[in-house]
């Protein structure tokens, strides 16, 4: 299933691809798209209920803005340096284990949502992803047995300000966890849909200039090895969300001199089969913040 919630912020209404090709009102049946929803059992009455004859008596929608495909986002966990190339234009040592790191969770934004330079930034950078959102509370789950904690998959820019993230001290959160920094979305792709995940496409344009183009299968950690390995530190619950790593071509590695954002450019992304975003770039106005 695709599943999403449309409508202006605060006020989106839940909805699933119909087999018909239509979006429809799913409030009739889920309420919202929670952290709840998202277990198998439920996500597997959700589908039965959209085949049957009164999925197709729900209301149509014709989606507007894409607001966060679920709701009740606990934790947003990243991924550093995952993919060996990334790491080699960073210039920086193929990681031995997953680096991690947080992104607040108030970074979270629809799709298609503006992203908000802070005041002070100058080096403010992409990253496609596929991000990983998780189904049902892990803890010290095997590798084998990982993805069937899995409820989905969706896109993920990790909108990155390296300056903070690199050259202010401390960890990388500051440069990875300012208002507006992780657009999510448009949809959530439900598990059974990928088959592997480790065979996607992913890429991005700046302005219409292909940067980044890459697959999953270059990960040097996989999903199954990163959901088993996250849950050894941290209990994973239902709506967490792990965003996997970033193939190259960012920003920062634009040899001889690296490109950052400016206000006015435009990112256009997408991963085969999960949906596509596009931001446009602002300088810092908190009125775009709450609008």
């Amino acid at each position: 299933m695709k599943l999403a919630r449309t409508g202006p912020r605060g006020q989106e209404i839940p909805i699933a691809l119909h087999a018909d090709g239509r979006w429809r009102n799913i409030a009739a049946l889920v309420g919202d798209i929670s952290p709840e929803v998202l277990s198998p059992q439920r996500l597997q009455a959700l589908q039965q209920a959209l085949q049957e004859t009164r999925g197709a008596n729900l209301p149509v929608v014709e989606p507007g803005r894409y607001g966060l495909p679920w709701l009740g986002c606990g934790k947003f966990v990243g991924v550093g340096l995952n993919y060996a190339d990334h790491a080699a234009e960073a210039g920086l040592p193929i990681p031995t284990e997953p680096i991690l790191f947080t992104k607040h969770t108030c970074c979270m934004v629809g799709a298609n949502d503006p992203v908000v330079m802070p005041q002070d930034a100058r080096k403010c950078d992409w990253e496609v992803e596929l991000g990983v959102v998780i189904g049902q509370r892990a803890r010290y789950v095997s590798e084998a047995d990982a993805l069937s904690f899995v409820a989905g998959y969706c896109v993920v820019n990790d909108v990155s300000e390296r300056e903070y993230q690199m050259e202010r001290n401390g960890t990388w959160d500051k440069g990875k966890s300012c208002d507006t920094f992780g657009p999510v979305g448009p949809w959530l792709v439900t598990a059974d849909e990928v088959p592997d995940p480790q065979a996607l496409d992913l890429w991005l344009d700046v302005n219409g200039r292909r940067f980044q183009a890459g697959s999953t299968a270059t990960m040097v950690f996989g999903v199954a090895q990163l959901v088993s390995y996250i849950s050894r530190f941290t209990t994973l619950y239902p709506g967490d969300v792990i965003a996997t790593g970033t193939p190259p071509g960012v920003g920062m590695g634009v040899k001889p001199q690296p490109i950052y954002l400016k206000p006015g450019d435009e990112m256009h992304l997408g991963i085969g089969g999960l949906g596509e975003q596009r931001q446009r770039v602002h300088a810092w106005d908190a009125r775009l913040l709450d609008a």
